[in-house]
């Protein structure tokens, strides 16, 4: 009987022995996949959730990277990232020159889905506001493919993209060049501002067949409210559909401003048939004391991403003159 417990216990120190070397063997294998080496199937290069709340997965980091506007071209491009592929909006709106591998997949609003997949992109940046970007999703999860939805309306919205663009290309350096640099020159400029005058404002943006008033979501309408001004259109939600003169002459506002979409000579010529011919426009205090400003496309149409610093500038000091001379 003594025997016996002997020999159970024996092997239940084996047992036991064996578990404790599997385990060490595991440990060791482990350690040898950290990030850095090789890594495990649980563990990522990077994650973030985008700005529709699906957790975006990047096993490695990107080398084939495509942009579904100009702007976010331009973004992983001032986060130190190449792109593979991109809208003819990165060259074509906003001056900037391709390299000859980059690939043009199409427009913003009609991107060529079977360009895209020629690519072998590893990552995908697109817009939540774009539907055709929402429209390939599922056929982008069955791809395999790394992309992410963002939402780029204000400052801080580019600022965030940058941060996720720039911890992916690890070159943190360009966050502060390019993002948090220009934060300190919109504050520098904030600070200046600091004036009891609340002047009103309309901002309007023309195209070749119509003009409308924009709301308080355009980011130039974010840059005059951050500068203390009022604007008329949050009084009449009627002028964010079409312009109606009576409605802007009650209101005479102290600024009105003006952006173009498309092609500017024929939304200007737009601008001085239809509205500027009317003969209460004169009257305006805007246009009678040199208020009327047509702003430039790159700073106050396109999103200015690295310039937004020079979008709060230009505009505060045509506010403000007697501040920033």
């Amino acid at each position: 009987m003594l025997k016996k417990n002997v020999n159970r216990k024996l092997i239940l120190f084996s047992l036991l022995a064996f578990s404790v070397i599997l385990s060490s063997c595991s440990s060791k294998s482990a350690a040898a996949d950290a990030p850095g080496t090789a890594q495990t199937r649980d563990v990522f290069y990077y994650t973030f959730e985008d700005d529709l709340g699906y957790k975006v997965e990047l096993k490695e980091k990107p080398d084939r990277v495509a942009a579904l506007t100009g702007s976010y071209g331009e973004t992983w491009i001032l986060a130190g990232g190449s792109l593979a592929g991109t809208t003819e909006d990165l060259s074509s709106e906003r001056g900037i020159e391709l390299p000859e591998g980059t690939r043009i997949v199409g427009t913003v609003k009609e991107p060529n889905l079977e360009e895209i997949l020629s690519l072998s992109p590893d990552f995908i940046l697109l817009s939540s506001a774009v539907e055709s970007h929402l429209y390939i999703h599922e056929t982008l999860v069955k791809s395999g493919i790394p992309h992410g939805y963002f939402k780029v309306e204000q400052f801080e919205d580019y600022l965030r993209m940058l941060g996720i663009c720039t911890d992916i290309t690890g070159i943190k350096d360009l966050y502060r060049t390019n993002g948090t640099e220009v934060q300190e020159k919109i504050e520098n400029v904030l600070s200046k501002a600091i004036v009891p005058l609340r002047p009103t404002v309309l901002f309007i943006r023309a195209y070749s067949s119509g003009a409308r008033a924009m709301d308080a979501d355009n980011f130039t309408n974010k840059i005059l409210q951050d500068l203390g001004t009022e604007n008329i259109a949050e009084k009449h939600q009627s002028l964010l559909a079409e312009l109606s003169m009576e409605e802007i002459i009650e209101e005479d506002p102290d600024y009105i401003f003006v952006t173009t979409m498309g092609n500017t000579q024929k939304a200007l010529e737009f601008m001085e048939k239809s509205i500027e011919n009317n003969p209460a426009w004169g009257s305006l205090s805007a246009v009678k004391n040199g208020r009327y400003v047509v702003l430039p496309k790159d700073l106050f149409h396109y999103k200015p991403n690295a310039r937004w610093g020079e979008s709060y500038e230009y505009m505060a000091k045509i506010i403000y003159p007697e501040v920033f001379r």
